[in-house]
């Protein structure tokens, strides 16, 4: 089975200008997700998707690898409203991987435990599930959100189960809500292509906790996480019983 990375690094960054090549930890930020997916011994090419030719040339003069191919994409499909879908379906119109194993460039704090889990868990629930993501329990609840109609408040959900009006039960009793991190993402070629899909229905929940997950969206983000990625580094160089 052909497993490949597929990183997306477009230009466009509105909250943190260039943010891809953004120097994290004295690296380009896209850097640390290429070096996570070459540690991975499931991974058999890596693909960076871009609208970039400035971040394509960065990564060929600092990679000299053939198991990294970078794929320029259209501006029509890189901008903010541009969804995963898209520069998905360009990719397999010239490729054919039977797993694709999405790595956004916003976690440079990745743990290769967690890349190698989440594609053993998938290659043995193949045939059960049509994608996998990584979620985090959630700190609120849908059932008691609402939105806003002719100014009018309604709630989201009336009834959930044999819960009525669970907008005013105890959240105790409420189901457990997890949230989509972005951390790791895994599609099926055949989700794709019979679904036109990037999850389907039947997704594999890779539970973690939220203090593993650092996202960066503003510069406070990139503050907080770069300080807690140091830190790691540090304690992995510099005691043998620290396992980053």
């Amino acid at each position: 089975m052909k497993i490949v990375a597929l990183i997306p690094a477009r230009s466009g960054s509105k909250r943190i200008k260039n943010k891809n090549i953004k120097l994290y930890a004295g690296r380009p930020l896209v850097f640390w997700s290429i070096d996570i997916a070459l540690k991975s011994n499931y991974i058999s090419d890596i693909f960076i998707t871009t609208d970039s030719n400035e971040i394509i040339n960065l990564i060929n003069s600092h990679y000299n690898n053939p198991k990294i191919i970078c794929i320029l994409r259209p501006d029509s499909i890189s901008g903010d409203l541009s969804t995963d879908y898209e520069f998905i379906e360009h990719f397999l119109k010239d490729h054919s991987p039977e797993l694709i194993i999405q790595l956004r460039p916003t976690y440079p704090n990745r743990k290769l435990e967690d890349l190698n889990n989440t594609i053993r868990i998938m290659l043995v629930n193949y045939d059960s599930y049509d994608s996998l993501r990584t979620v985090c329990p959630s700190k609120y609840t849908p059932y008691k959100m609402y939105e806003i109609k002719d100014n009018h408040l309604t709630p989201l959900f009336t009834k959930i189960s044999d819960i009525n009006e669970p907008y005013n039960m105890p959240a105790q009793i409420l189901p457990k809500s997890y949230i989509h991190n972005g951390y790791i993402d895994i599609i099926k070629r055949d989700t794709f292509y019979n679904l036109k899909s990037i999850t389907g229905n039947n997704i594999y929940p890779y539970i973690m906790d939220d203090k593993d997950i650092h996202d960066i969206d503003t510069e406070e983000d990139w503050i907080l996480s770069e300080k807690i990625f140091k830190s790691r580094i540090y304690m992995q160089e510099n005691s043998s019983d620290y396992y980053y």
